[in-house]
């Protein structure tokens, strides 16, 4: 079996204890079983002029080998062009876009510096995986250092439209790096869509089969790969012993009856303080729900130190004071907001508690928490998700309630119908959903582009 080698901005715990998510559930199984090696950035920043030595550890027979970055590294590869150009306009956020020289001269020399430490450490019959936006490059810098192994890259986040696109300067120079790998993969079918449009319409490419794309010299295999997450594990989260405890708690503290949950990192993409406003808006048209039903918003701070974040923070406070301070009282908080990482086993129940779960965000490569929601939900009883149509999971999720997240009175709209829904519907749109995502669940997201890397790499070597 070939080792899996994964190369992603970030390396996560693999500890048994460990409350992780996202590519340590999906990917952690898969590098214990080959003996795999992980690359990334070990989350901490040095002074410019400290020396940057690669650090190596071993957890779950897993090879992790980390490196620091510089302040200046960290400025404008990491907070400039990942997250002050890449992030806002791969979510149509052209708005807060920052375009600065130094922030792709700061992403290239981080992806070469990356590649001349991973590039060493590979062996012949490694099966190189790379993730996301921070990464883009990086197989073309290792293609530079003799590296011919069968490589793939999944982008976790949307991919824009054409017009989006070619505001980044570089944008060609970004593309033809996605061509160095043998499969380029993405979240939904829209996104490759829009990969495809901008490469026939701009790069002069052409399509030589259905998931096969031909330009700057090379053919490569384009699919929708649609993340999923551990369905059965997250269920017997949200049903312990532990999880009834947190159910109970949440019931106790609050003479409302009706919990409704939201679940997003605290980013101007997720659509947060429309979400709030929405709420509002379902407690002036639907009276009847004041003192019976409540909102709590988890919101886990992210890239404090960028502008756009403390804006979103501001508002969002405002709006949740705002609406407590009119319509509260001394036995009823409508909105409650964290602002604070949870656990994910009382995430887990608090999903379970909640009749009610919303996802809205204006722009999101997958969301997992809709799926998420959807898995710890008691099937005898289930809650309602609802679901912007602008995250990728609606294309999977066709049973959830779907909504526009600008369309304030829409959302209100859904939260009501939701909270009235009759049991039989709620029970049928779960059933549905819950089939989709077992069917389509971490294991076959992971399993699924593994085997198109191994096929595409050997139709190449024919």
């Amino acid at each position: 079996m070939s080792r899996l080698v994964i190369a992603s901005n970030r390396v996560a715990d693999l500890g048994a204890s460990a409350q992780s998510g996202g590519l340590a559930v999906a990917l952690g199984d898969a590098l214990s079983k080959t003996r795999g090696l992980w690359f990334g950035w070990d989350g901490t920043v040095a002074d410019d002029d400290h020396p940057l030595r690669l650090r190596t550890t071993s957890q779950r027979g897993v090879r992790k080998a980390t490196v620091a970055l510089t302040q200046h590294e960290h400025d404008t590869y990491y907070l400039g062009y990942a997250n002050r150009l890449i992030w806002p306009i791969f979510h149509n956020r052209l708005d807060l876009a920052r375009i600065e020289p130094s922030f792709l001269e700061g992403y290239r020399r981080v992806n070469r510096r990356f590649a001349g430490l991973l590039a060493p450490l590979l062996q012949p019959d490694d099966l190189i995986w790379i993730h996301d936006y921070h990464l883009i490059p990086l197989g073309a810098e290792l293609r530079s250092h003799g590296v011919a192994q069968p490589m793939g890259f999944f982008l976790h986040i949307p991919f824009p439209s054409t017009e989006m696109l070619l505001a980044i300067p570089g944008h060609e120079w970004l593309m033809r790096s996605l061509f160095s790998y043998d499969v380029v993969g993405f979240q939904t079918r829209s996104d490759v869509g829009n990969f495809v449009r901008y490469v026939e319409e701009q790069a002069g490419g052409r399509r030589l089969s259905n998931d096969r794309l031909e330009a700057f010299g090379r053919n490569i295999l384009v699919s929708a790969f649609p993340i999923g997450i551990d369905v059965a594990s997250f269920h017997a989260a949200a049903h312990t012993p532990a999880a009834d405890e947190h159910i109970a708690r949440l019931q106790r503290r609050s003479m409302a009856g009706i919990h409704i949950i939201g679940v997003d990192r605290l980013d101007y993409t997720k659509g947060l303080p429309e979400r709030i406003k929405a709420f509002r808006k379902l407690l002036e048209l639907y009276p009847e729900n004041r003192k019976a039903v409540t909102l709590m918003q988890i919101a886990p701070p992210t890239r404090e130190t960028v502008e756009a974040y403390l804006d979103i923070r501001e508002e969002l406070e405002r709006l949740t004071g705002a609406i407590n301070g009119e319509f509260g009282d001394y036995d009823w908080t409508p909105v409650r907001y964290v602002h604070r990482t949870v656990a994910r086993n009382t995430l887990a129940a608090l999903y379970r508690g909640s009749k009610v779960g919303l996802v809205t965000p204006f722009r999101d490569g997958m969301n997992l928490v809709a799926k998420e929601y959807v898995a710890a939900q008691d099937p005898d009883d289930p809650g309602v998700l609802v679901l912007s149509r602008f995250a990728g999971a609606a294309e999977e999720l066709e049973e959830a309630l779907i909504v526009n997240p600008y369309d304030i009175e829409g959302m209100a709209f859904a939260m009501q119908r939701a909270i009235t829904m009759r049991h039989f519907e709620r029970r049928e749109r779960h059933s549905a959903l819950l089939e989709r995502i077992r069917t389509n669940d971490v294991s076959k997201w992971r399993e699924s582009f593994l085997q198109a890397l191994r096929a595409a790499h050997h139709q190449r070597a024919d």
